[in-house]
């Protein structure tokens, strides 16, 4: 295994459209989603540790998610969880937890990947990120892995990439925001469009020099914290220093504003977990189409829904379609599919109502 591959899983988090089973203490990537034994983060990291050394993987998690990270990740050492006092999207981790890494080995070459993907090939996984990695190790390059869209979806960034290309590794041409439906049709229309799935490959040293010409306050700050990565006095300094950042994507940071990216369009199926609906599509369905995690059920004209409970709970349907059914300890959520978008809203009135201890 290449000493040199390092990884940054992305676990911070909260996930608040799968409420009520994830919520700010508990978020769904410690979350055993679809019933299979592994919580989501266990099942990423294991697909990162086929072509990744272990102790280069490296956790990016909320420090109140320290000890969750520790019990399901038993093998991971506390070096490895990089800890975030502040919520500052998807830039300043990044750039923290790659000068950590470019301290430790300067020839390191690095995927960030999501916790909460779903990614059922692992073997066609590892050999596209293994393609990835071969060309960032020997050009100056800010890579990412592309979904072929399978639909018009108004819920994912675009990659529009150089059509006139017959490589597997292709030139970005630019990153388009969120479309509207009509917009996302021209695109698949169009031929040369990828779904952002938020997977990024890169070569530390030139992320680095990347974020330093792009966002130069922002690598000024991490940047002078250098003495003290990998050191005693890290804590201290990122305590101190990581609310100072700005709230800024990776995406706007560095991707938009640089020439040098490529995309490889993924072979492998995917699915990014974001919300109910993206579950039940992954789930295997019972004759009457319900998607059915933990539950014992019994259904009468009740079909098309998202069933979830604790283990061997018996759940009695009648009459509903295409329904999000959810029960967590204090909390019931019978909500509808075509509304999934809204979970967000229903739960900041769950807590000006009932209380903060429910979201």
């Amino acid at each position: 295994m290449n000493k040199n591959y390092y990884a940054i899983l992305m676990a911070g988090g909260v996930g608040s459209r799968f409420w009520p089973v994830s919520t700010q203490d508990f978020p769904k990537q410690f979350h055993d989603m679809l019933g299979t034994g592994d919580t989501l983060i266990q099942k990423t990291f294991q697909r990162l540790a086929r072509l990744i050394p272990k102790e280069n993987i490296f956790i990016l998690t909320n420090k109140r998610y320290n000890d969750l990270v520790l019990e399901q990740l038993p093998g991971v050492e506390q070096r490895q969880v990089v800890l975030e006092p502040a919520m500052r999207n998807t830039a300043p981790c990044i750039l923290y937890a790659s000068l950590k890494i470019q301290k430790e080995n300067p020839d390191a070459v690095m995927i960030v990947a999501p916790s909460d993907h779903w990614i059922e090939d692992e073997e066609t996984f590892s050999k596209n990120v293994e393609q990835a990695f071969e060309f960032c190790s020997n050009n100056d390059a800010l890579m990412t892995l592309g979904i072929q869209p399978t639909f018009p979806n108004t819920g994912y960034g675009y990659i529009e990439f150089d059509k006139t290309s017959n490589q597997v590794i292709k030139s970005v041409n630019q990153f388009r925001e969120k479309p509207d439906y009509d917009t996302a049709k021209e695109f698949i229309a169009q031929g040369n469009f990828l779904w952002n799935a938020g997977i990024f490959m890169w070569n530390v040293k030139t992320v680095v020099n990347t974020f330093e010409k792009n966002q130069p306050e922002l690598f000024q700050l991490f940047k002078s914290g250098m003495s003290a990565y990998n050191t005693n006095s890290e804590a201290a300094f990122i305590e101190e220093n990581y609310p100072k950042a700005e709230n800024i994507s990776v995406d706007y940071a560095i991707m938009e504003k640089s020439k040098n990216v490529y995309v490889i369009a993924a072979e492998f199926d995917w699915n990014d977990l974001g919300t109910w609906g993206s579950l039940y599509d992954k789930l295997d369905k019972d004759e009457h189409k319900n998607a059915v995690v933990n539950s014992r059920t019994l259904v009468d004209d009740a079909t098309g829904n998202m069933i979830r409970t604790k283990a061997n709970k018996i759940v009695v349907v009648d009459g509903l379609q295409d329904y999000i059914i959810v029960d967590k300890n204090e909390v019931l959520l019978i909500f509808p599919k075509s509304k999934e978008q809204d979970i967000k809203k229903t739960l900041q009135k769950v807590k000006d109502k009932f209380g903060e201890q429910y979201g």
